[in-house]
Parts: structure tokens; sequence; C-alpha cells
């Protein structure tokens, strides 16, 4: 008897980020040395205080199950973050420690979104989000943003969008791919529509120019914060994130965590805490370095022919146009990869929006980053 499989995972396309990252990997296997400005990862150390709780917590023989809405310290220390980065009251109750902050996502996603449902998102976006929309049985409805105004997302647009199926509206700010950071205003009259926002925050505190990203909570009536360690705290591996959810909705989401993912790994919440404690000027001299590489970055991809309208003003992606260069973005970043030993994100990973657009992260070495231009300067005018 043939296997048969539930259509529902036809509905999960490949994370083109992760294909060529896996590519470059195995080139890497064969010999290649290959400067990667695909995936986004930070290029640097974890808070050592993380390291050492994670160490520590292992050798202690913090090994067992948690809560399932994950050790009372972690969610105490997100609670009190949360309510310095907002102004808002947060409840340590309202908190939900996550195996990352994709497993937060398909949570909330699952308690808001079945057969029949719409969630709205502006478009070029994550990869992700349709695909956990669509696996849960929604509907993603695309808002398109465009590099003339900085990729900022319209609200009389979001307005226009939303029918009596949305079930909530999701921003993410600063954005990924295009470093999109949006204003206190646009949340405030996103949240004044009447769906829930989800708000993926989890490039906070990765914004330059003196640019600031306000936080959602507190401008809509239920708002769903999406977070983690990854990004600011280059804790990628660690897998470590959180939900912050309005009071309503955490039963219902600790009962799927139960069912789900029993809990977060203890050791690695105890490096979550150490990071709140003691991350932030880590975090602050990662924020500088990646300014100075987000520059030279633009530069760089302009003087190859790239198109950068705007310099991002947050996370640590260029978001580029390359047309001039082929219209097929996987296709073109599957040749400069090959050609170049240069990893980046092919345009169409983030929509239909993105398509002849390429994403380059600026998290490697200044000497990489160097190198990799090189390479780009090489191979693109063979591709062109």
């Amino acid at each position: 008897m043939s296997l048969k499989f539930h259509p529902r995972v036809d509905q999960l396309e490949p994370f083109l980020a992760m294909e060529v990252m896996e590519r470059a990997f195995a080139m890497e296997r064969e010999g290649a040395r290959v400067i990667h400005f695909g995936v986004g990862e930070p290029g640097v150390a974890p808070p050592p205080e993380a390291v050492d709780a994670c160490v520590a917590a292992l050798r202690g023989g913090e090994t067992r199950y948690t809560d399932s809405r994950g050790l009372v310290e972690l969610r105490r220390a997100v609670a009190a973050e949360q309510a310095r980065r907002s102004g808002q009251a947060v409840d340590p109750d309202q908190v939900l420690v996550t195996s990352g902050t994709s497993p937060a996502m398909l949570l909330v996603f699952g308690l808001l979104a079945g057969p029949g449902d719409e969630i709205i998102l502006g478009t070029p976006h994550y990869p992700c989000y349709p695909s956990f929309i669509r696996f849960c049985g929604g509907t993603p409805v695309l808002v398109a943003t465009g590099p003339g105004d900085g990729w900022q997302l319209d609200p009389a647009a979001v307005r226009a969008a939303v029918t009596p199926r949305t079930r909530a509206i999701v921003v993410g700010s600063p954005a990924n791919p295009t470093g999109a950071v949006q204003a206190a205003e646009t949340l405030d009259a996103l949240g004044a529509l009447g769906p829930p926002l989800i708000s993926d925050e989890i490039y906070h505190g990765l914004t330059y120019d003196g640019v600031q990203a306000a936080s959602a909570l507190g401008r809509a009536e239920h708002v769903f914060v999406l977070d983690g360690f990854s990004k600011r705290y280059a804790m990628t591996g660690f897998r470590l994130g959180y939900a912050v959810v309005p009071p309503a909705a955490l039963r219902k989401l600790q009962v799927m965590q139960q069912n789900l993912f029993i809990s977060a790994n203890r050791f690695v919440q105890h490096a979550g805490v150490a990071a709140l404690e003691h991350g932030a000027p880590m975090v602050e001299r990662l924020r500088k370095s990646l300014d100075g590489r987000r520059l030279r970055m633009v530069e760089g991809l302009r003087e190859l022919g790239l198109g950068v309208e705007r310099p991002p003003q947050g996370a640590f992606y260029v978001f580029a146009d390359a047309r001039r260069f082929g219209s097929d973005s996987l296709r073109l970043a599957f040749d400069i990869l090959e050609r170049a030993q240069v990893a980046c994100t092919p345009g169409i990973d983030f929509g239909a929006a993105g398509e002849g657009f390429l994403r380059f992260s600026y998290t490697a070495s200044e000497a990489d980053l160097e190198e990799g231009l090189k390479r780009l300067a090489r191979a693109l005018p063979e591709l062109a």
C-alpha cells in the first residue's frame, strides 16, 4: 500500500533561504568557501552570561520538563522587558515561552485561523507567515508595500482588505526582508481597525539612524507579540522564543503548547534569563557594528548595479532590486551561489511582490562582506 499524505502538507512551500543555505553547506563540505549573505543569523557570539547559564543549568541537572508556559523566572524577566519596551503593564501570566519564535507563530495562527478565515499581512513578507496560515486552514490576504516609501504599510490599504472573515492583521517591525520600521501612528491606525494585531518584534532593538521601533502592545484591544532571542542576542541555535498574549487567549494556547510541544528546553530557558539580565551591552555593540556594515552593503550593492532606493531602518538585511541581472530571483540566487560562492536569498521567497529582488544579510564579518562584494563584482557582469 502506498503512502498517502494529507493535502495540508502541500500548503507549505520550501523555505528558500534554507534551501540556499543547505546547498551552501553542501558546497562547503566539498571544499568551497562560501560567503554567507543569505541566512538571517548574527555572526557574533551570544552573551557569555547566557552560555554560562546554559552550561551551569545542564551541569546542575536542570534537564526536566518545565511548566508548559515556561520557567516563572523567565516569564517574569520577559514581562519586565516588554513593559520597559512598550510602557504597558505586562503580567508574567501573559507570557508563553516556546522553542523558538516559529512555534509561537504556529500556536497563535492555529488559535486564530481555520477554514474560511483570513489573516492580513504586508508583502514582501517573512516566508513562513503564509505557510503557517494555510497549514492551519486559513487564507493569507496580502497588502503590497514598495521601496519608494521604504516599504511602509498603508493602513488605508489594510482597511480596504478587512472583511467579516478577517481574524488578525500581521505586522513585522523591523521587518524581514525589507528592514522597514512601522511608525507608532501606523500601529495605532492598524489597531483601530478592529481585528487583533499579531506583531512580530524579533528584530526589536536593531534599528539605525535614530529610528526607534514601537511595540504594538496597548495599541489594539487584542495584541499578540511574537519575539525571541535569536536575532538581537545571536542565539539562533538555542531555539528560544515567546509570545505575549491577551489574558483571554493564554489558557487555550497553554493547552495547545501542552499537546504540541510540552515545554521549551529547561536549560535553554536559563540562558534566556541571563540574556535579558546581562545582554544589553552586547546588543548595543551588535547594533553599532551592524550599522556600519549596513551602510557598506548598501554602498557596495549600488556600485554593482543593484537597486537600493533607501537604506533599511532596522533588522539586518538589504532588499535589493536585481532585475537588471534577471527576473527569476531563484535562478539568479543559485547562479550567484555556484559562480561566486556567495549565498543570498531570492526575493520570491518573500512573496510575488519580492520577485526580481535579492535579500542580502549584512551580519557577516567586515572582511567577509568585502570579499563577498568582490566576488559579486566578478560574477554579476557575466549574469547580466
